[in-house]
């Protein structure tokens, strides 16, 4: 029997990229809703509880809102939104982390993705937290370089319009108050004690990231070089397909750079390990819109339905 399946919001760049993950795949029935259509909301709560998992790519208001209106207890809600991620009750959708994350994830009837800047710094730090390497109230900082399709469709017509503002030719810093949607999640679930300093940058690319967070090996309690932290990331993921540890030598950097769009379209995550015994960089990369948004949904799903975690992935 297929499961049936809705995307709540499959117009956006979340959805859409989670519909062409499915192309070819038998083991699912789409349960489709007109354009005209897809803001009415009893129609959408219709489709909700016809099928076995509804995706919500939605803003978080409007998320909250479809969850709300769940009323079969048998459907199963996985939401790309930031409304649910630290919500007691919904499985963090990070199956990499631990056993304890992917069993939720498994049994789980409300999952949250996480977010995709959220995605790269949690990679790196919940390992080093967890394995108390360093200690939870290290001042953590970190920066993200981004492409333009983070931003929605809004912020893709902006930089695709012709006669755009001169500005967009530059990378752009920001949230900077320091109040990015993304550090609350960042904090909560790698056990800092506070939030991190986190400078976010968008580019003239259309996907992918980088996510860098520097450390001073002074304050860490082991592993404090880099061959010695390469190895204890290898070891912390390893059999896992969707994220690979780049070895000491980083053969694939090009030039000795490291690039926000070489994982553009691509549906896991690269993490390395750079600096010397007094100051280390960790980086990882990966396609904001694959581990970190649809990719990710699409690889709960497939824990959630038990099949192939990479089912209709691209790795």
């Amino acid at each position: 029997m297929k499961t049936k399946i809705f995307i709540d919001g499959s117009e956006g760049t979340t959805g859409l990229r989670i519909f062409e993950r499915f192309e070819g795949r038998d083991d699912i029935e789409l349960l489709p809703i007109s354009s005209e259509l897809r803001k009415d909301i009893a129609e959408r709560k219709r489709l909700i509880n016809e099928s076995d998992i509804t995706f919500l790519c939605l803003p978080d208001a409007a998320a909250k809102e479809s969850v709300s209106l769940v009323e079969n207890e048998k459907v199963r809600i996985i939401d790309t939104s930031t409304a649910h991620r630290t919500e007691s009750g919904w499985a963090y959708g990070f199956p990499e982390l631990s056993p304890e994350h992917r069993n939720a994830i498994k049994n789980g009837n409300r999952v949250a993705v996480p977010g995709c800047h959220a995605t790269g710094f949690i990679s790196l730090i919940y390992p080093l937290i967890s394995g108390g390497l360093l200690p939870a109230d290290y001042p953590v900082t970190a920066f993200s370089l981004t492409g333009y399709s983070g931003g929605g469709k809004k912020m893709i017509a902006e930089y695709e319009t012709d006669g755009r503002n001169p500005d967009l030719d530059a990378p752009r810093e920001y949230a900077l108050t320091q109040q990015h949607k993304h550090l609350k999640e960042m904090k909560a679930i790698t056990g800092l004690s506070r939030e991190p300093l986190f400078s976010p940058i968008v580019a003239d690319y259309y996907s992918g990231m980088v996510v860098s967070v520097p450390l001073y090996t002074e304050y860490l309690k082991s592993h404090k070089n880099p061959d010695e932290m390469t190895s204890y990331f290898m070891q912390y993921y390893k059999g896992e397909s969707f994220i690979q540890v780049v070895g000491n030598g980083n053969e694939d950097l090009y030039g000795g750079m490291l690039s926000g769009n070489t994982l553009s379209g691509w549906d896991g995550l690269k993490i390395y390990v750079t600096g010397n015994a007094d100051r280390m960089v960790l980086s990882a990369q990966f396609d904001n819109l694959g581990k970190g948004a649809s990719g990710a949904a699409v690889q709960c799903l497939n824990i959630m339905m038990g099949c192939e975690e990479n089912k209709g992935l691209v790795l």
